[in-house]
């Protein structure tokens, strides 16, 4: 690991301010091409990705979700769906590395998000799967909004030596 790319981890926090300048088409592209470099079960790639940028779009997914107020500032969503069918009991985890990567990448570009947790709450999947127009083979996992941040956060890590385990339990 170069020393750059675990800046950018502890780098990566839970950004929900943001100014009003939009995210640029190319760093859209970067972020769904990092997402999309995530691994997979079987290499399956069960993913797919809805890029929001319409305010009104915005506006009524800020209203679907419970924790999703930032999105009324936000200039971007993504929403990370997985196709159950294509990775049966994997597709959630092969959808959160690539929300990982997504997330890693806004940071390494100065950009700010956040991960808005969706599924498995059916009190969020059902709203935001109206206001996206989103087929029933398709789950929504979350949502990230991102732009440019307008609060700024030290990095950290979260060690815990509490945590780690060494040979066994």
């Amino acid at each position: 690991m170069t020393k750059e790319l675990v800046k950018t981890i502890f780098a990566r926090r839970s950004i929900r301010k943001y100014t009003t300048k939009p995210v640029c088409k190319e760093n859209i592209k970067v972020m769904l091409e990092a997402a999309m470099a995530a691994p997979s079960a079987s290499n399956r790639q069960p993913w797919h990705f809805i890029v929001v940028t319409d305010r009104q779009t915005l506006d009524k997914l800020a209203s679907a979700h419970p924790y999703g107020k930032m999105l009324l500032e936000a200039p971007l969503c993504i929403a990370v769906c997985g196709d159950e069918s294509v990775s049966p009991g994997f597709w959630m985890q092969d959808c959160s590395a690539a929300s990982e990567n997504l997330l890693l990448a806004a940071a390494a570009l100065g950009l700010g998000a956040v991960w808005l947790g969706v599924h498995p709450r059916e009190s969020r999947v059902s709203p935001i799967r109206k206001v996206l127009k989103i087929p029933e083979t398709i789950v929504p996992l979350n949502l990230i909004p991102i732009g440019h941040p307008a609060e700024e956060k030290e990095p950290r890590t979260q060690y815990n030596e509490l945590r780690v385990h060494r040979e066994n339990w």
